[in-house]
């Protein structure tokens, strides 16, 4: 009937990572530790950017959107899971479930076209410095930042309404700890012929051509560096890029690993370890990876931390 509901079912349950309870509690205390470590270190990561003058540049731009989206796209999912383990309840409603997959999609999505923008910097700031300042300008890298910020949305936005459209027919149990898209139209009971179809197209758009971006970003990068007479010239050029390539492995390694290997080769634990890695791992590295490579990112954080000093005295 139009104007009904397409859903029978007005919850889903979350399995999570265990059903013992003992294991419950070791594990909130370990993703809520986890989690704390993520948004205060990312948080210690936008203020020190903002406070010294001298990190005002394009880079630490992208970075700070970067810790931003980190801090956002945990927040979608680990306070609802240690809600859970603390009440010992599974259930999400409908609505919350969407509205998880929406955000999670957004702030994923996010991550994957500012890695992109990032790569984009270092490539013009090393293979063509001379018109860096004109290309990467301001307004530039703010137009730049807020079409990624859109075209996440866009995509999520997709997603989400397409989903609202499909049916569940009773069975509700999701084998994970947040409502995955993929996992959440495995219970589908109607056709899911163009929710499929618009995963692999959009997912494309926003993963895979951004992943293309980098990767000839960096083929360029490589060779521009390799023509660098000096080998002092040659670490210097590669010390800038480094953090940026650690961060590129985690994040793109798992997801291709969860997303675009054969489904035959791998299990639900197995993708369940590997979302882990970058829904909560990765987003506490980063952190550590820019400010324990970066001595500009270490001398911003000791004077964040002096002026906090002075001020609680």
């Amino acid at each position: 009937m139009e104007g009904e509901n397409h859903s029978r079912v007005s919850e889903f349950i979350l399995l999570g990572l265990s059903e013992q309870l003992e294991q419950e509690s070791l594990l909130f205390l370990v993703f809520l530790i986890m989690y704390l470590i993520t948004v205060l270190g990312n948080l210690f990561i936008i203020l020190a950017i903002r406070i010294d003058s001298r990190l005002h540049t394009p880079m630490y731009f992208f970075l700070t959107n970067l810790s931003l989206i980190d801090i956002c796209s945990t927040s979608t999912i680990i306070p609802k899971m240690l809600v859970n383990y603390i009440s010992g309840n599974k259930e999400i409603l409908y609505i919350s479930c969407m509205a998880q997959v929406f955000f999670f999609l957004w702030f994923v999505g996010l991550d994957s076209i500012i890695l992109a923008s990032m790569a984009y910097d270092r490539y013009m700031a090393i293979c063509d410095p001379l018109h860096y300042t004109t290309v990467m300008s301001p307004r530039a890298c703010v137009l730049l930042v807020g079409m990624c910020w859109l075209w996440g949305c866009v995509n999520a936005l997709t997603h989400t309404i397409l989903l609202t459209q499909v049916s569940f027919c009773g069975h509700n149990e999701i084998p994970h700890f947040f409502c995955d898209l993929n996992m959440v139209i495995i219970l589908a009971c109607s056709d899911t012929f163009i929710n499929n179809v618009v995963i692999y197209t959009m997912g494309g758009l926003t993963a895979l051509i951004p992943f293309i971006g980098i990767l000839i970003s960096y083929i360029h990068i490589f060779a521009a560096v390799l023509r660098i007479p000096s080998s002092h010239g040659k670490w210097k050029a590669f010390s800038t890029c480094g953090s940026h390539l650690i961060v590129v492995c985690l994040f793109y390694g798992t997801i291709i690993g969860v997303y675009f290997s054969p489904t035959s080769k791998h299990t639900a634990q197995q993708d369940t370890v590997s979302a882990i890695m970058y829904t909560v791992v990765t987003p506490m590295m980063n952190p550590f990876i820019y400010s324990l490579r970066n001595k500009d990112m270490k001398r911003a954080l000791r004077m964040l931390l002096i002026r906090k000093s002075r001020l609680s005295l």
